[in-house]
């Protein structure tokens, strides 16, 4: 009878033993493709084959790349090195800076300070703050001014106003003036509300309420020790290195710049995508807002003509197509660049940083492989 039972023992756990190879076999395989917004698939293997002839042939130094499948990540790879002189490569802890990807995240928080109740987005700004740097001849118009019209880019104020007296180009709310001034600008109203300025404070709650609950751990907008570690360098058009560091004539690493300072990598900035697709971290009223069309381009506007985007939200450009919608945003700060993309109805996303100044040939390479990305 022991026996019996015995045997009966080792024939259920050999068969709970196949059952879980047979799991893993599958949740592997299944894992082990990468599903494109068209509906075909693509081996990681031959997926990173392809990333690597382009970045062979386009001569890219380094590269963090994240792909989003029914709202996970299920490629993360990272190619090259940080500097083209010493050949030091490139691993997942790297950082890159993000450039303008710097731009949806703080829309993102933005909003979550609306939500919060510490700004509204139809408030005039100068309601908050009056803007210290505006001419003359535009002081009365910029009172229009919201956070809604600096997140949609229709505040009409230059991108960089150069230490310039600001000349608005339109009335704020008639037309579209892609705007890093006026993000910074709703940073310092931001910052003023909170009693914590627009430096380190701000970054740590931006922190506090952005990259902590969505585990973005290394993702800032300021210098900290980890970035002093593992920040790869930045490459000039003939790929020669140029900086790693804050320095004279050059972001000083302690102000948080709305527009442009923040710091990441693929699968960091990947987790901040994967929220906006599954609308986490806020009320669903306030995704609805940040996604839906609040700028729309006309058909003159040289983003419509020459990339097909259509509009913008709180944040996020956008590109209409029959079937979708797509949400992107590029970052150039010419030595490093960044590009985010997510189609919702898809529930698929993509996140690139490069360390030098050619997303653009790498995303139109990358097209040919996974359909449409850009």
């Amino acid at each position: 009878m022991q026996k019996v039972e015995k045997e009966k023992r080792v024939i259920l756990l050999s068969v709970c033993s196949l059952l879980f190879l047979l799991f893993t076999f599958k949740t592997s395989a299944q894992n082990s493709v990468v599903s494109t917004p068209d509906g075909k698939t693509i081996s990681n293997t031959r997926l990173t084959s392809e990333i690597e002839q382009i970045i062979t042939k386009e001569k890219i130094p380094g590269i963090s790349i994240a792909i989003i499948n029914n709202n996970e990540v299920v490629y993360h790879e990272v190619f090259g090195v940080s500097n083209l002189l010493t050949k030091e490569p490139i691993n997942k802890q790297s950082i890159f800076e993000g450039a303008s990807l710097s731009k949806p995240i703080f829309a993102y928080f933005a909003l979550k300070m609306a939500e919060e109740g510490t700004l509204d987005l139809d408030k005039p700004l100068h309601e908050y703050l009056p803007h210290p740097g505006i001419a003359p001849e535009s002081s009365e118009d910029y009172k229009l001014i919201t956070a809604r019209m600096v997140l949609s880019h229709q505040t009409g104020f230059p991108n960089h106003a150069n230490d310039q007296k600001i000349e608005l180009a339109f009335k704020p709310g008639t037309d579209f003036m892609y705007s890093g001034e006026a993000y910074q600008y709703l940073a310092a109203v931001i910052g003023m509300q909170k009693g914590v300025g627009f430096r380190e404070e701000l970054n740590e709650l931006f922190q506090k309420k952005v990259t902590k609950p969505l585990t973005m751990e290394h993702t800032t907008f300021v210098w900290d020790d980890y970035l002093e570690a593992h920040k790869v360098y930045g490459h000039d058009e003939n790929g020669k290195p140029t900086q790693n560091k804050p320095g004279p004539g050059r972001w000083s690493g302690k102000t948080f710049n709305a527009f442009s300072s923040v710091h990441s990598e693929a699968s960091e900035y990947a987790k901040f995508i994967i929220a906006m697709l599954k609308r986490e971290g806020m009320q669903p009223e306030r995704f609805n807002e940040m996604l839906k069309e609040q700028t729309h381009f006309k058909d003159d506007n040289p983003l419509k003509q020459e990339i097909g985007q259509t509009g913008w939200g709180l944040g996020f450009a956008q590109k209409q197509t029959p079937n979708l919608t797509m949400h992107m945003h590029t970052g150039n700060n010419h030595d490093f660049q960044a590009y985010a993309m997510f189609i919702p109805e898809k529930e698929y996303g993509l996140v690139v940083f490069i360390n030098c100044g050619k997303m653009i040939p790498f995303l139109e390479n990358l097209s040919k492989v996974l359909g449409p990305q850009f």
